[in-house]
């Protein structure tokens, strides 16, 4: 029995809540919060990991391995988008009549528990934007409940479960799951073509965000990018609560002045509140895009009662996520970096802030495209991305959910990018590419490993 209009009184805590691949960084972390509120909580993985050992010393039992005999025990079953009809676990639930849910179904079902649920949405910065407001509410000491995408060393991770008043998630449109959340406060970052295997094209994708505004309750808010053409489409004429942000839309909300960057790319600037001077905001991590990630943070925080030199600390306090512009070290006087960036707009963002940064110095970069039909839909975007970099490799296609289809590899991805004018090379093999830009690696310089499968290794490598 598989549902979506689901209520946590529906658990009956005297059986298990079993999650299909708990060792996922989503799963785990609401696995931890319904243990901790007293619901007895089992799961299975594929393979052991330190994510596993770290659920099993709450007391949560894993099996590794997916087997029908598994649920047993379970009286709801949770899944993700990536897990198959034909998983074992889910067959047997749906043999034994066991009702099963998508993870987003629970995780919009957790929200309703929250005075103050925030959703933070976008095609690219939602990691960055989520672990921004976390370091702002914490420090403000308002005991956020919050779930990021990525590690956030704060947090000691990738969750933190704490008071029922604020909770504070990434919205992620693909599979359209964040239309099963219920938050109160939204924030959109941008919207841009991606995930184009399940999205028709841009205007289905901003069809999906238009549906997501209108959910918004009659005393919540949209927070809303207006420098963004796509986001000013997804709320027009909407009857809801819209705040608007930007650096470039002159009558935004909440907007930031005299903007400076220092030696390490990372802005110092004003910020402005419905026309009138608010705060003088410091960053710790560099570009403009974390900007307006900031103003969009500003935005929710002010929204939430947050005081100002809280909102200033919260700011000082941040350095980033890992492997978002991640320093890993240095390598013949070279700063090595790694970052998530694995669309065209990201990369453009990523390697601008690195190109204020290397002074006399090249930026060099490995890329791994992500997906084929991504590195298929926006091969021509990729072709002109990568105009701040010096020096460019790009490795093979991180496939994750997909099959090679044989019309898209990262050698027609090369021969694009070279046709813009830039000397872009592929290599296959880590090892090789860790060696060729340990060769060519020269004091000031920064070398980032960039994409969001496991192009991070080769930056290991180098430093060992």
């Amino acid at each position: 029995m598989i549902m979506t209009d689901f209520d946590l009184k529906q658990i009956d805590k005297s059986k298990q809540v079993f999650f299909v691949g708990i060792g996922g960084i989503s799963m785990s972390a609401l696995a931890h919060i319904l243990k901790n509120d007293g619901y007895s909580v089992a799961g299975s993985d594929f393979k052991e990991s330190e994510t596993v050992q770290a659920l099993r010393e709450m007391g949560i039992p894993v099996s590794i391995g997916h087997a029908g005999e598994n649920v047993k025990d379970a009286g709801i079953v949770v899944y993700t988008a990536a897990v198959k009809a034909d998983n074992p676990e889910l067959v047997a639930a749906k043999e034994k009549g066991i009702l099963a849910i998508e993870r987003a179904t629970l995780l919009g079902a957790m929200m309703k528990n929250y005075k103050f649920p925030v959703a933070v949405s976008g095609t690219h910065g939602k990691t960055t934007a989520t672990s921004m407001l976390a370091h702002v509410l914490c420090s403000a000491e308002m005991d956020p409940t919050i779930l990021v995408g990525g590690v956030l060393p704060l947090i000691g991770g990738n969750m933190r479960d704490g008071g029922k008043d604020y909770f504070v998630t990434e919205a992620c449109e693909y599979c359209a799951s964040f239309l099963k959340f219920f938050p109160l406060y939204s924030i959109i970052l941008n919207v841009e073509e991606d995930h184009l295997d399940f999205f028709k094209d841009l205007e289905d994708i901003i069809n999906c965000f238009r549906t997501f505004v209108a959910k918004t309750p009659e005393n919540g808010a949209v927070i809303a990018n207006f420098d963004d053409e796509n986001v000013r489409k997804t709320v027009e004429n909407s009857d809801k609560r819209i705040i608007s942000f930007g650096t470039e839309w002159e009558n935004a909300d909440y907007t930031a002045k005299s903007i400076m960057f220092g030696n390490e790319g990372f802005a110092e600037f004003d910020v402005y509140r419905r026309g009138e001077q608010y705060l003088h905001i410091q960053l710790n991590v560099p570009g403009m895009h974390n900007v307006k990630n900031a103003l969009a943070v500003i935005a929710a925080a002010d929204l939430l009662g947050t005081d100002g030199e809280a909102i200033q600390r919260g700011f000082l306090s941040f350095k980033g996520t890992n492997r978002r512009f991640e320093k890993k070290g240095e390598i013949n006087g070279a700063i090595v970096v790694d970052d998530y960036a694995h669309h065209p707009t990201e990369i453009k963002a990523t390697l601008k802030a690195a190109k204020t940064m290397v002074g006399s110095g090249k930026v060099r970069c490995v890329f791994q495209p992500h997906t084929y039909t991504r590195s298929l839909a926006l091969k021509d975007e990729f072709a002109v991305a990568f105009s701040d970099c010096d020096d460019l490799v790009l490795t093979d296609i991180y496939a994750a959910r997909e099959k090679d289809t044989g019309l898209v590899s990262s050698k027609n991805l090369v021969d694009v990018i070279n046709e813009n004018s830039h000397n872009a090379v592929y290599i296959k093999e880590f090892d090789d590419v860790a060696e060729y830009l340990k060769k060519r690696a020269q004091p000031g310089d920064i070398i980032i490993t960039m994409g969001a499968g496991d192009v991070y290794k080769i930056g290991e490598n180098m430093l060992k």
